[in-house]
């Protein structure tokens, strides 16, 4: 808890942790392959982590008793995950490839995963729509997949709060939902266009969340040092998160949804 980063990792995760652990739950229990105690991996589920990055997602998941393949384009992000998971004491349940969303089954078996991830990478692929069925057909049939993708009402809201209205407008009318070239964010996305798309994948939308609806807009010195502050924002994160007026100005929008 000494980790000062912590309090804000935790608001931007923690929804969507929540929601993705119960779906594991579920679909644990659904295949009758639910880990005795984290500890049981022949019982594990076999989860992909598209993008998974340096384990943010993963390294909890294994340590949960499911066994998780991270597919990332990055060789140092790839070494960061291999450590992460060697502290945590679950390298046997995760493994590292390097890779992406385009050419997923080059490092993958298709049809071979009751759950995917696909967190923070439709936003930065030359095809979204693509990516997704990739990641749609990496999953074995009734298998789960959460989507994570960047909201556009968020960045708008965020941008007019801050005074840069015309930045503001831009994100708003713009074909990408961009404020400018000085950007970081190469596309955003509408609660219709991110659903419209896990849809056209061929799959059933189980449920949609909100998320950082308020975290982003409150002062960091505030959730750091004021008692209680945090437990209190991330309770109002969840409680705001299914409502559809607050999913609309969230930072992140994310998508569960279930193969057929």
């Amino acid at each position: 808890m000494s980790d000062p980063q912590r309090p804000r990792a935790s608001l931007r995760t923690a929804v969507v942790w929540e929601v993705l652990k119960d779906a594991l739950d579920r679909r644990a229990k659904v295949t009758g392959r639910e880990p005795a105690g984290g500890e049981a991996v022949h019982g594990a589920l076999d989860v992909l982590d598209t993008g998974g990055g340096s384990g943010n997602f993963a390294v909890p998941v294994a340590r949960l008793g499911h066994r998780v393949t991270v597919v990332d384009p990055s060789p140092n992000a790839l070494f960061a995950l291999e450590r992460r998971a060697a502290e945590a004491g679950v390298a046997d349940r995760v493994r590292g490839v390097q890779g992406d969303a385009h050419g997923l089954f080059d490092v993958v078996e298709r049809g071979g995963y009751d759950v995917v991830l696909c967190h923070g990478v439709l936003e930065y692929v030359d095809d979204p729509a693509e990516g997704l069925r990739n990641a749609a057909a990496a999953l074995r049939p009734a298998g789960t997949l959460s989507v994570l993708a960047a909201g556009l009402g968020g960045a708008v809201l965020a941008r007019a709060l801050a005074g840069h209205f015309t930045e503001a407008r831009q994100a708003l009318t713009g074909p990408e939902g961009r404020w400018g070239s000085g950007d970081p964010m190469p596309r955003r996305f509408t609660e219709d266009q991110l659903s419209g798309l896990v849809r056209a994948a061929g799959l059933e939308i189980a449920a949609v969340h909100g998320v950082r609806v308020f975290a982003d807009l409150v002062p960091g010195v505030l959730v750091d040092t004021e008692p209680g502050a945090l437990d209190a924002l991330l309770q109002l994160e969840e409680a705001a998160a299914e409502l559809p007026a607050f999913r609309s100005v969230a930072t992140q929008l994310h998508v569960l949804a279930e193969r057929d």
